[in-house]
């Protein structure tokens, strides 16, 4: 059965888990930290899915990383919301220094249902592999030089 609400996810993802935590609509909704599963196309899509039969809307949200934008393309592929938010541009309390991974999936699930989060601009597939190209490029020439230097010494 349905509900007839939009829920707010916030994901804190690492390169073998992801730790899920959601924020039901209103002032009072409730917020919960849902529990860990595995980084892995095929539990994402299970866990979507499942909460798609749950809620009427789902927005997703995680924190940018070096995990890349493979989960923003999932979950908007299985036509959902979701935003990747800068680390810097997430409100932290002072003191707020232990860093776990519900203490980071609760509050972003929270602030996404306050509106407090700001996306950062996700790039498209091909962007993505002209920067690579290009970072590769300059790898390569600075690694060029570095060899001429070697030689001549």
């Amino acid at each position: 059965m349905q509900s007839n609400s939009e829920v707010f996810v916030g994901l804190d993802t690492s390169k073998l888990k992801i730790s899920v935590a959601l924020a039901e609509e209103g002032r009072h909704g409730e917020v919960r930290f849902l529990g860990d599963i595995e980084n892995s196309p095929d539990v994402v899509r299970r866990v979507v899915v499942k909460l798609s039969g749950k809620y009427r809307k789902l927005s997703f949200c995680y924190e940018a990383g070096p995990t890349g934008y493979g989960l923003y393309r999932q979950i908007r592929d299985l036509g959902h919301e979701c935003s990747v938010i800068a680390p810097s541009l997430i409100p932290k309390r002072p003191g707020e220094r232990v860093k776990t991974n519900r203490r980071d999936a609760v509050p972003l699930a929270r602030l996404a249902r306050s509106g407090a989060l700001t996306p950062v601009y996700v790039p498209r597939v091909e962007d993505e592999a002209i920067r690579d190209l290009t970072r590769a490029r300059e790898d390569t020439i600075r690694a060029l030089k570095d060899a001429k230097f070697r030689s001549r010494g």
